[in-house]
């Protein structure tokens, strides 16, 4: 199993890479190649992901084996919609995981790292958004007790896409 750990800066070309791999594999077959390449030019890079790295309102894991990022998850401390109702609440904003390690358990390893982070953080709840074409996730995510509360709008370059706001209490089973 590979070992889940803070992101710092010297990982941000490596995991800008990766973030932006794992997202097409994900998304591309389903979406216009110039609304994906916008996507992508707004959200990944190097020096994006350093910035993110940085904030002091976010937190990178990543899950690393043999010195190689195979998977990440992205935390975040602000801008949560009035569907999730709590007092300190935190984002998972995103969590991949490389297409080779589908099925191994990286994607349980990091929500179970990042549930403990908003805990050791004094979250009382996660939430996260889910595109609504994507029932593989909803279901992971189910499986982590997380349900529906609302939706809103996740901008994928000019197309508004309807995301799942789902939430869980962080002190719950999972």
């Amino acid at each position: 199993m590979p070992v889940i750990r803070k992101a710092d800066l010297a990982d941000a070309p490596q995991l800008a890479l990766i973030a932006e791999r794992t997202f097409r594999d994900t998304f591309a077959g389903q979406n216009t190649a110039e609304n994906m390449d916008q996507h992508c030019r707004l959200s990944y890079g190097a020096a994006l992901q350093a910035e993110e790295i940085s904030a002091p309102h976010r937190v990178t894991l990543l899950a690393k084996e043999a010195g190689v990022i195979v998977g990440f998850a992205q935390l975040r401390w602000k801008g949560a919609p009035r569907c999730v109702e709590a007092r300190s609440p935190a984002e998972i904003q995103r969590l991949y995981v490389v297409k080779d390690w589908h099925g191994r358990g990286v994607a349980q390893e990091l929500m179970s790292a990042c549930i403990e982070e908003i805990r050791n953080r004094g979250g009382d709840a996660v939430w996260l958004g889910v595109w609504e074409r994507n029932p593989r996730a909803i279901s992971f995510y189910r499986k982590f007790g997380f349900v529906e509360v609302g939706e809103h709008v996740f901008p994928l370059g000019t197309d508004p896409q309807r995301d799942i706001v789902m939430v869980r209490p962080v002190g719950a089973a999972g």
